[in-house]
């Protein structure tokens, strides 16, 4: 027989059944990997790093031997007018005539074009360090638009929770008005706070609209719900836990350092190029050239064929100075520069001391802060039971759900800082990459 199911019970059935289902929710690395076809500074990164390889080929083609194909052919009409004394004569001929060649030059010492070869070795190598660089960069600001848009779901819980909590003790406040058990100081109090929490709840959300925002243009389009940080995350602190190998490790292996390195190597190789002006130049040449054409008046046909294999040096003895100028402006360049390196060693060195601490510190912190929750609670426990029994005042009670408010929002931002700093530290050193995405986003749960 069967069993009929009341509406109530129906209602929990399909709740129970829906309760079963697992919760899917957009993950770190998903955002991640959609990101990789998506951004348009990845992308043109890509793009530049497919031109920049193309810098060997093109140096190689300097060494390599050059061949050209010549053809012609004139149609000619030819006029002849002899004139001896009182006689003259004349004479006109109507002819094609057709040549064709074919022109082969090897270079044998072109100085500038070797180190030109070498120089785009190292342009490739900027190329290939700019566009690891740009890997990082977008890993970073991947995890920063996550985390904006987490931390901005976690500020309007907890705006939300403060605000439920003060139209609590407003309406409390009202009906202890009434009754004549409080003032109406207390009544005004709650209102005003009330009213402040209503404008922090707007702005609260116009924030995650703007953070939801920030994240759709790195993927191209909506992500859904994110996983949300497990309470019980536990973040490490760095490995080697000591500063001055990250220091190290970072003026010595930072993309942007590597990048800038070869950039100062490659300037000095144009010194070269420049002073090869100089210098000269030995190729070997070969030609063959085939001309066909009427003999002398139009009587019967000439065929030339000529074929040339030899060597051609080139000196140059004077070009005005620009050698010299080139030469002056290249040495300008390359301390430009090395003076570019020592900065980038400087501020690789500085990102990865801030970052390091922003690690160490932002642990300390997260530990303070959840110690400081804990204390929030239970003052705002004491402080309501001493609002019922009359030791405490509404302020109180207000004062205590605010500070579990500001607590929250503290250590969500605290959490984040520290992940970011983390990542921050493994790009100054060069070794980001997407399994640190991966051991990060373990810490991630469905909502």
């Amino acid at each position: 027989m069967p069993v009929k199911l009341g509406p109530g019970r129906f209602s929990l059935l399909l709740a129970g059944l829906f309760s079963a289902i697992p919760a899917f929710a957009t993950d770190l690395l998903q955002v991640y990997r959609d990101a990789l076809t998506y951004d348009a500074q990845y992308t043109a990164a890509r793009a530049s790093a497919v031109a920049g390889r193309e810098k060997q080929p093109q140096a190689l083609a300097g060494l390599l031997p050059t061949i050209a194909a010549t053809g012609n052919s004139y149609w000619n009409d030819t006029r002849y007018k002899v004139n001896v004394d009182t006689l003259s004569s004349s004479y006109s001929n109507k002819y094609n005539n057709h040549s064709y060649g074919v022109n082969l030059t090897q270079p044998l010492f072109r100085w500038q074009n070797f180190v030109q070869y070498d120089q785009s070795k190292l342009l490739v190598m900027q190329t290939e360090a700019n566009f690891a660089q740009a890997g990082q960069d977008l890993i970073l600001r991947v995890a920063q638009a996550y985390f904006d848009e987490l931390f901005a779901i976690e500020n309007l819980r907890a705006v939300q929770a403060n605000k439920t909590a003060i139209a609590q003790q407003l309406a409390q406040a009202k009906k202890n008005f009434e009754v004549g058990t409080a003032t109406v100081t207390d009544t005004y109090e709650s209102q005003s706070r009330f009213d402040l929490a209503t404008a922090q709840e707007i702005a609260a959300e116009s924030e995650l609209e703007v953070k939801r925002y920030a994240l759709r243009v790195l993927i191209g389009k909506n992500p859904g719900e994110l996983n949300r940080l497990k309470p019980k995350a536990v973040m490490t602190p760095p490995q080697p836990a000591s500063m001055e190998p990250w220091v190290e490790a970072a003026e010595r292996d930072s993309f942007v350092v590597q990048a800038q390195q070869a950039a100062t190597e490659a300037a000095a190789k144009a010194i070269e190029i420049s002073r090869a002006g100089h210098y000269p130049t030995l190729d070997a040449v070969a030609n063959y050239n085939q001309n066909n054409g009427p003999g002398q008046f139009g009587v019967g046909s000439i065929d030339n064929t000529t074929r040339q294999v030899g060597l051609q040096l080139n000196i140059p003895l004077f070009q005005g100075g620009s050698v010299n100028s080139k030469t002056r402006e290249a040495i300008a360049k390359r301390d430009v520069e090395a003076a570019s390196l020592d900065n980038a060693k400087r501020s690789a060195a500085l990102g990865a001391r801030q970052s390091y601490l922003g690690v160490v510190n932002g642990l300390a912190g997260v530990r303070a802060l959840e110690a400081a929750l804990v204390s929030s609670l239970s003052s705002l426990e004491s402080n309501r039971l001493g609002y019922e029994v009359g030791v405490r005042i509404n302020i109180d009670v207000l004062n205590a759900e605010n500070q579990v408010y500001v607590t929250r929002r503290d250590l969500a931002k605290a959490r984040f800082d520290t992940l970011l700093a983390q990542l921050r530290l493994k790009a100054a050193v060069g070794s980001l990459a997407e399994g640190d995405l991966e051991q990060i986003n373990t810490l991630f749960e469905a909502p």
